[in-house]
């Protein structure tokens, strides 16, 4: 027996041949065996599904324990009885879309949409009372619910009440493709539930294709190889920033040196000027008092 989980998705239209078929799309998107339930010790051989991904703090403590070890965090978590449970099969496996082939015939199981309360003509299909003739508010009623004699209602009369919202098996559906790159199912003709609504599917013949770990182990291997390119490259990044900085600290010291230098030779030159106009002028005045000395001993002999 094979069996996984997945989410309906809306129906499109697949051409198999020279026909359009119309089919409901389930997204299958990280399906894992969550739990393995033995004989010896549950009483019973099962195995546990889980699909989606969750929030931890949304996750009961006793699951969430188990859930940690093998670091999955679930949505929605389903059982599967199985008379034998093959030794390939562990918690923690993921289980491939592979699983199933065009043209297998499955049981799909969802929970159908729920409609609310609602009467008797949309509920169980009652064709209803005339409109015309004499009838007076009376088009979608009930009508009688039996005699007066028996003074109550028999079990399993049809009327008016919740419809919906039930747990529906449809069986024999085929299925008529399998993208495993986008991880969908087709499924041929509609299937219960609402849009992103829990699907379960099984089949009585065949057995589960797990992902193998050669294919996990080497994408632990890329990531951790692509995580140390990026170390490296983060750090070959800094130093030529670092350089650069240097660089750039090294220029602007010059810089700065080389404007105190012109500043200095500026003041030098500065004082330079003031002191030759200052020498400039005593002999100015020196030379004035030297005439006015010169006049004053030229007018002293004249009166003589």
């Amino acid at each position: 027996m094979k069996f996984i989980l997945g989410e309906k998705k809306a129906m499109t239209q697949v051409w198999k041949n020279d026909e359009v078929v119309a089919v409901t799309t389930v997204k299958v998107d990280n399906c894992v065996v969550s739990a393995i339930k033995e004989k010896s010790r549950d009483g019973y051989s099962a195995i546990c599904l889980g699909l989606g991904q969750r929030k931890a703090k949304n996750i009961k403590k006793p699951q969430l324990v188990r859930f940690k070890k093998l670091n999955i965090f679930p949505r929605y978590q389903k059982e599967f009885r199985i008379e034998e449970i093959s030794e390939e099969i562990k918690e923690g496996d993921k289980v491939s879309v592979t699983t199933f082939k065009a043209g297998d015939k499955v049981f799909v199981t969802g929970i159908s949409k729920g409609r609310g309360f609602q009467g008797v003509v949309k509920r169980h299909g009652f064709a209803g009372t005339k409109a015309t003739h004499g009838n007076k508010d009376q088009l979608r009623m009930g009508g009688s619910i039996g005699s007066a004699g028996v003074a109550h209602v028999f079990k399993g009369l049809r009327m008016p009440g919740r419809m919906g919202g039930d747990r529906i098996t449809v069986k024999n559906l085929e299925i008529v493709d399998i993208n495993e790159q986008d991880n969908l199912i087709y499924i041929k003709g509609a299937i219960p539930g609402h849009f992103n609504g829990l699907v379960m599917i099984k089949a009585e013949e065949g057995d589960l294709v797990i992902l193998k770990e050669e294919i996990k182990e080497e994408k632990q291997v890329d990531k951790k190889e692509e995580t140390a390119k990026a170390s490296v490259e983060t750090e070959s990044k800094e130093e030529t920033e670092s350089i650069a900085k240097k660089e750039d600290k090294q220029e602007e010291k010059v810089e700065t040196e080389e404007k105190t230098k012109d500043k200095d030779n500026d003041k030098k030159e500065t004082t330079k000027d003031i002191k030759e106009s200052s020498d400039s002028k005593s002999e100015v005045k020196e030379t004035a008092e030297t005439q006015e000395t010169v006049k004053d001993n030229n007018l002293e002999k004249d009166k003589s």
